[in-house]
């Protein structure tokens, strides 16, 4: 059995990463099948959600549940990711789609992205639980749906043309 916690750490992300090899293609298929802002948005509601499971599985202290937690906490992001870059990029023109799509994912990985483990470790800090880091999840969760329903939707839609 695994003697030292990071070899249990190492494993169930190893774990987690390989379910992901086939999360992130099902969720773009289920993208191109019912639309790329449904599955978006199902993501980004399950991974404010799940936030709340996830700490309430690893304040067991069972290996077991933190284990299953760990694999468990990539679904909703692969459902975001998988059709994350098929969504960006139908919002452009196909003369802008790729310095568009590029410069929109760089700037939110800079603003969101960067600071979050800061965050998350001045929020533990401050309030001593992982439930407030969930709230920051819960948060961020919210905003991605806000700004995912404010996207127009091309499900179905030639996106080839230049659009206005």
């Amino acid at each position: 059995m695994l003697h030292q916690p990071r070899d249990f750490l190492l494993t169930a992300l190893i774990t987690a990463g390989l379910l992901s090899f086939v999360t992130i293609p099902v969720a773009g298929a289920l993208s191109d099948r019912y639309g790329r802002k449904r599955i978006y948005l199902i993501g980004s509601v399950l991974t404010g959600i799940f936030g709340f499971i996830y700490f309430a599985m690893l304040d067991t202290m069972v290996p077991a549940w933190i284990f299953i937690g760990i694999i468990l906490s990539f679904i909703p992001h692969d459902l975001m990711y998988g059709p994350q870059a098929a969504l960006i990029a139908e919002c452009f023109t196909p003369r802008l789609r790729y310095s568009g799509a590029s410069i929109g994912y760089q700037l939110a990985s800079v603003t969101a992205g960067g600071p979050a483990p800061l965050i998350a470790t001045a929020l533990l800090k401050e309030y001593g639980s992982g439930y407030a880091i969930a709230g920051y999840i819960a948060f961020c969760g919210v905003v991605s749906v806000v700004a995912t329903l404010l996207l127009p939707d091309y499900t179905g839609r030639d996106i080839s043309q230049e659009h206005v």
